[in-house]
């Protein structure tokens, strides 16, 4: 049934977010944001656009504090009182999206759906409905601002009001998923799951990798499926799996292993893979309550930036994602970048984020390169990474800039130098600007690297309160305040 739905929208891509456009401004025409910007009389996305700013969360904050102060019919027609309390990085502020039952209904639970639909369609002799999905979820508690309202990691919002056939079908109980302390839910995630059916995880890569390790090491077992015999599929998303598919392959030594990547955040759910090539993309999901506009780069900054339609897209350019959603979000500039893949169908993939590059120079290095990097200077040494930040060195002196990076090891078979100039070479192959930045080492000198202990990463994100859920090690920062601070941390602890 699902699957019907998701050729019509492959097939009529225009028509069917023009059709999500004028439920959205309809259901919301009479709320606080729909009468400010007079949504009744509003007769085109032109109309729109021309009435309507594009916004961060900074812009709609006011709108989402009256809501998280009781009040209702602001930014959304229905009642909202979840929230997914996202930082996205590991800056100190916090964002409360608002979660409306629409959104959790036709957009993430749809979404859900959707995926294990368009898998079935991939491997048509799958097996994963025998037994349990393993969902590594984040914590939720009550929001003291208001009786009514809860906050919690959308994994946790979601696990919470998910249907009575979802719960079945997911391991472990709620109790356990929704644990506080990551270090002991890992420990209660095992002791629960190890004797479980699981077919099936979802999760990001780092934390799946850490429980993945204390299982093998617990059980004294040298392969997952040793422990889960009919594990066929990880569903991940989040961040880059560039950078950590060698290291499931160790764990998981299996040719049949799927691996499904998706696309959403506390804002929504965008996108999944439905081929089973990953370089393929994901296929944009079009009829999930979200109605899609895509800034050009040269826009971003701008008080009144132009957008595109998806009628106006090229491929392989970088635009900036502004999404309008059934939760009240308007014009909202989500922090991503993407790239088109491919036009029929519409499918993307995440090149990066708004504030996450290094363009110090004019070398304009986005995470999509440095995970490319990072992949293919793996591949050639035998390295395995866990994580890596990095920062641009600037000028001084007689001294030329050159990118520091700060990475962690799982596995590294040969000297760091011989790693970092396979990185360099990656890098300089995958972007002109950097290339020409490093011709000579005119602008750029060869990167300086840090090869920093295991679980270093961890331990920082430990010492800011920031460990597990949501957060996430910034890739790519075009300051130097995250690798001053690790380094100052390093410091610390040595």
């Amino acid at each position: 049934m699902r699957l019907n739905a998701v050729d019509n929208f492959m097939l009529n891509p225009i028509d069917t977010q023009k059709t999500v456009f004028n439920d959205l401004i309809g259901s919301a025409r009479f709320t606080e944001f729909g009468k400010q910007y007079n949504f009744d009389n509003l007769s085109s996305i032109r109309d729109f656009k021309n009435a309507v700013p594009v916004s961060d969360y900074d812009d709609l904050k006011p709108y989402i504090q009256r809501i998280l102060d009781g009040e209702q019919n602001v930014l959304w027609n229905t009642p909202i009182t979840w929230f997914a309390k996202s930082s996205g990085t590991t800056s100190d502020k916090s964002k409360f999206i608002p979660v409306s039952k629409e959104t959790l209904d036709e957009t993430h639970y749809r979404a859900g759906k959707d995926v294990l639909g368009l898998y079935v369609r991939m491997y048509n002799d799958t097996k994963l409905f025998g037994g349990k999905c393993l969902t590594i979820g984040g914590s939720h508690q009550i929001n003291q601002m208001n009786a009514e309202s809860f906050y919690g990691d959308l994994s946790a919002v979601m696990l919470q009001n998910m249907p009575f056939i979802g719960q079945v079908m997911r391991s472990p109980d709620l109790k356990v998923a929704l644990m506080d302390e990551w270090e002991e839910k890992i420990e209660s995630i095992i002791d629960a799951t190890l004797t479980e059916n699981i077919t099936y995880i979802a999760g990001v890569p780092t934390w799946t990798l850490v429980l993945l390790k204390r299982i093998l090491e617990k059980t004294g077992k040298t392969d997952i499926r040793e422990v889960w015999p009919n594990l066929e599929l990880y569903i991940h998303g989040g961040v880059s799996f560039k950078p950590y598919h060698n290291q499931f392959r160790q764990l998981i030594p299996h040719d049949d292993m799927h691996y499904v990547e998706t696309y959403n955040a506390s804002e929504g759910f965008f996108a999944a893979q439905d081929t089973t090539n990953c370089e393929d993309g994901m296929l944009l999901f079009l009829n999930h309550g979200i109605y899609f506009e895509f800034m050009p780069m040269e826009e971003i900054g701008k008080q009144f930036p132009e957008t595109l339609s998806l009628r106006e897209v090229e491929l392989d350019t970088n635009y900036a994602l502004i999404i309008s959603t059934n939760s009240g979000l308007w014009r909202y500039v989500l922090g991503d970048t993407i790239q088109f893949t491919s036009l029929n169908p519409y499918r993307i993939k995440v090149s990066g984020r708004i504030k996450h590059f290094i363009n110090a120079f004019g070398e304009e290095v986005i995470i999509d390169n440095s995970d490319y990097a990072i992949a293919a200077a793996s591949r050639i040494t035998g390295a395995v990474v866990n994580d890596y930040t990095a920062a641009p060195v600037y000028m001084s002196g007689a001294s030329n800039g050159a990118h520091e990076w700060i990475i962690e090891f799982e596995h590294l078979p040969v000297p760091l130098e011989e790693f970092v100039r396979e990185m360099d070479a990656a890098l300089q192959s995958v972007n002109s600007d950097y290339e020409a930045k490093r011709h000579k080492d005119i602008a750029l000198r060869m990167p300086l690297a840090h090869n920093v202990a295991k679980g270093t990463f961890n331990a920082w994100l430990k010492s800011k309160g920031k460990l597990g859920g949501q957060n996430k090690v910034p890739r790519l920062s075009n300051e130097r305040k995250f690798v001053e601070e690790i380094l100052a941390f390093l410091g610390t602890v040595n």
